[in-house]
């Protein structure tokens, strides 16, 4: 241990060389960080698509040197460590947020860009396509497009005609299923004429009867269409919500990273803090170390 005398007169030495006090030598400490330009070169990413803003860089690098203010090569060292580490440790969290909205923005982009209801292959092997496509919202909205399509051929041709329904089974690529189906027996119920009416009037009381089936039908797509919305609403933000975490390679690879950085930023502080207690006057005894046998 060093005797009263030593540490006072370590002390009297440290006031000789505490860093910069007057304005003019904080300004020459300042341009010391300033010059290095190597460090930024080095640090700061500039590629193709990604760069980082240098100005930002060396404004982060002038803030530490000036509140640190290290004096001699030694302490330098350390307080660029501790810029480069921070900025490092930063672009961790950029990398954190990226992942987290590019997971977030992919399972909305593979969840938008399946159609149901405009890609038939899909329900090839569907008993009933109809069926199929009205677990979705989007396979709802085509079938209600499907059936305006045959109540105005209804309107206009006065009745149900072969012709409607063949235009729609086509629209279902020729494919068998419930809507053309209990449209055609509905046609063929509606052309018996126990009543003995005229031409004229069996005509309208089948246009009728086909025009208020078809509102009827109509009138269940739409409430079950807004169901399927509020449902699939839920679902997606429930996705989105899952997917703010992404895979867990990727997590721990943050992870691991960060955990390396806040070693390096950590010790750098605490030898800083070391030096330049000891610069101050201090007798600061050396760091402990362990070793451990295996």
């Amino acid at each position: 241990m060093a005797s009263p005398k030593q540490i006072a007169a370590n002390r009297n030495n440290a006031r000789k060389s505490t860093g910069p006090i007057t304005a003019a030598g904080k300004a020459v400490s300042k341009m010391n960080a300033v010059k290095h330009g190597i460090l930024s070169n080095d640090v700061v990413v500039r590629g193709m698509v990604i760069h980082e803003s240098g100005h930002q860089f060396k404004a982060l690098r002038e803030q530490f040197w000036e509140h640190l203010a290290p004096v001699g090569p030694l302490e330098e060292m350390l307080v660029d460590q501790i810029v480069t580490t921070h900025w490092r440790r930063r672009r961790a969290l950029t990398a954190e947020t990226g992942e987290i909205a590019l997971s977030v923005d992919n399972g909305h982009w593979r969840r938008s860009k399946w159609r149901p209801a405009s890609n038939w292959v899909t329900y090839a092997d569907w008993r009933d396509m109809v069926s199929a496509m009205k677990e979705s919202a989007v396979g709802i909205d085509v079938l209600i497009t499907f059936l305006e399509k045959v109540r105005d051929d209804v309107q206009r041709d006065g009745e149900l005609t072969e012709a409607a329904l063949q235009r729609l089974r086509g629209r279902f690529g020729n494919k068998s299923n419930s809507m053309v189906d209990e449209l055609t027996k509905f046609r063929a119920m509606l052309t018996d004429n126990p009543d003995g009416l005229s031409a004229e009037a069996l005509k309208a009381e089948h246009r009728e009867a086909v025009l208020d089936y078809i509102e009827r039908e109509l009138s269940w797509c739409r409430f079950y269409m807004q169901k399927r919305k509020e449902r699939e609403g839920k679902e997606e933000e429930a996705q989105q919500a899952a997917d703010v975490l992404p895979s867990s390679d990727v997590l721990d690879k943050i992870l691991r990273y960060e955990t390396a950085l806040d070693r390096q930023l950590y010790r750098a502080i605490h030898e800083l803090e070391r030096v330049q207690r000891r610069r101050n006057g201090e007798v600061v005894p050396p760091p402990l170390t362990m070793e451990v046998a295996h």
